[in-house]
This record gives C-alpha cells, structure tokens and sequence, in this order.
C-alpha cells in the first residue's frame, strides 16, 4: 500500500538463481526492488507465492526460526551503509556478533579478518567519518558477512561512490558469489550488468515481437489491465466508455476519470516502463479499442497533426495510466 492506494510491485515474478552466481535486479524507481530484498530477507511477507532458499520455506518461517534465518542465513547491505557513527569500523563489524552472544575476543577476531578481507585492515581503528564512502560501503559488507550468510542483499550498494570506489566494490561483490553463497544487488548501476550471471528487470514487459495495431471489443466491466501491471501498449478508444479506477486499501476504489471515442491511454507505461497506475475497465455499455505499440502510436498522432494542418489543434487527450 502507498499513500492508501494499492500497489503490486511484484505481481507475476518468478525468478531462478543458484549459490555461486551474482543475480543483478534492475529496473525504474518504484518497481520493487527494494520490496524484493526485503522478501528475500524474511522483512516482508508477499500477499501470495512462494519463497524458497536452500530448499526451505522461507514464507513458512516464524518466530525464533525466522529470526534464526534473518540473523544467520541473510546479509544485508544498505544503500546508506548505516554504520553507527560513534563506533570504529572494528567495532561496527563486531556489533551483530556481540549482539548475538559471542564473546569480546571472538568477534573481535572474527571482525579483524573480515576487515582484512574486503582490504581495510588498516582503518579498523577509524570512525566512519574519517573513512570515504567506498570504505564506509566495505565495512557495511564486512559486516553484512560476520556470519557467513549463504545470501547476501545488496541495495544499491554503488549510488553514493565515485567512479574509482565503484570499481573496488564492484570487484568485490562479484568476487564474494562463490559456491556456497548467492549475492543478489539490486541496482540502477548498469556496470553491473557486465559483472552478473543473472539479470532480472523488473517493471519491464517481457519482449515481444512488434504487433500491429489491433481492435479489441471489451465487455461491460471487463478489465482492460489493472493497477501494478507492465505493459507496452498504447490504447485509443473507437466507441464507448472506459473508466479509470485506482484501488485502494481495503477493497475500496476511486473512479478518477472516464474516456471516450478519440481519447487514448496507456501511454505512460508505455513510453517509461513504469507500472500502470491504475486499472482501466470498460463502463456500462462496453468500449471498442485500438491497441498500438508506441511508435506506431507516434505515427498516428503525427498523422493526424499533420492532416489537420498547423493552425488546427488535434483533438483527443490521454491520460498516463
């Protein structure tokens, strides 16, 4: 839910990936990337499907076994690192050791090594404000495998580093997907793409051939997509009525606009990517449409502007569902 309205940023996924192999997420602001770490790391709870990890059921996890799982089984790193300020890069990497009941010495050990291992054994003695953004975001890995997770998350772990940190942390990401553990980094950082066994994109349509344009009779109250979907296409109305709607939390819906013969749609979506805000269905009396890719949606507004000539406006409006 966002703002009382629902949202289905995940709706329809499937994905596959395997220990060993660095599966990259990307997509638009908004499509659910973020949401998705945060399934994966047993935060949130899908309002359908399912979630499997080292052939477990991760959904069926409660209490104690999914507080067992979070701590044990999952690393997590944050865009903005969340290291606490107060604390050295030692202490920091120590600090879900000691809160688990391990002992001074160990985790110290344990910290000291991990330290060393994403090459910052020097600094341990250093705060995070006398370390750069790339050594903040190391230490936030270090931490994020004090207890040897078999997944470790990645949240845009590059967003806030300059060209040449971004390359320490690329490295190292790719470097920690070995047998044994499977890092998943959700990203707007296309260098990644390059360093990935997997790539999701996530609130783009599947690929498809190009269609021509296409009629379509819809029923009354028949649905012509619904809110959270993706979609390519645009949609010009012939005859009858189509109403917008969005949905809202609860069951509860708001009509937001209805559209008639030369009006169009869709046509956000289609041009960005993003998910359909909301859901378009035909009214009482049913509706005809065309349904166009975007460029021959272009085509046809330019068409028509250019048959009407420059001092007459083309009629018909959209709206960016």
């Amino acid at each position: 839910m966002s703002n009382g309205y629902v949202v289905r940023p995940l709706a329809g996924l499937s994905l596959d990936a395997h220990d060993g192999q660095l599966l990259v997420v990307h997509g638009p602001s908004g499509c659910g990337k973020t949401t998705l770490l945060s399934v994966l790391a047993g935060l949130l709870t899908p309002s359908e499907g399912s979630v499997t990890f080292g052939g477990e059921d991760v959904l069926a996890h409660h209490g104690s076994a999914l507080l067992d799982y979070r701590r044990h089984q999952v690393g997590t790193v944050f865009q903005a690192f969340n290291l606490v300020a107060s604390l050295s890069a030692l202490e920091n990497v120590m600090a879900p050791l000691l809160l688990t009941g391990t002992r001074r010495a160990a985790a110290a050990e344990r910290a000291h090594q991990l330290l060393g291992q994403v090459g910052l054994a020097e600094r341990a003695r250093h705060r995070p404000g006398e370390l750069s953004g790339g050594q903040q975001q190391r230490v936030a890995i270090a931490r994020a495998l004090v207890h040897d997770p078999p997944l470790l998350l990645a949240d845009e772990p590059t967003a806030h580093l300059d060209h040449i940190q971004v390359e320490v942390v690329l490295s190292l990401l790719r470097d920690l997907a070995q047998p044994g553990r499977l890092v998943v980094v959700v990203t707007h950082d296309d260098r990644f793409a390059r360093l990935a066994d997997v790539t999701v994109e996530l609130g783009k349509p599947a690929p498809r051939d190009a269609v021509e344009p296409l009629g379509m009779r819809l029923a009354p109250g028949e649905v012509l997509f619904r809110q959270g979907d993706v979609g390519d296409l645009v949609y010009v109305v012939e005859s009858g009525r189509v109403e917008i709607v969005r949905e809202l939390a609860g069951g509860a819906e708001q009509l937001l606009s209805t559209m008639g013969p030369g009006e169009y749609l869709g046509e956000l979506a289609a041009l960005t990517g993003v998910p359909r805000s909301a859901t378009v269905r035909a009214g009482g009396e049913g509706a005809v449409l065309t349904a166009m890719g975007v460029a021959d949606f272009r085509s046809r507004q330019l068409e028509r502007a250019v048959a009407a000539g420059p001092d007459v406006p083309v009629t018909g409006t959209g709206t960016g569902v």
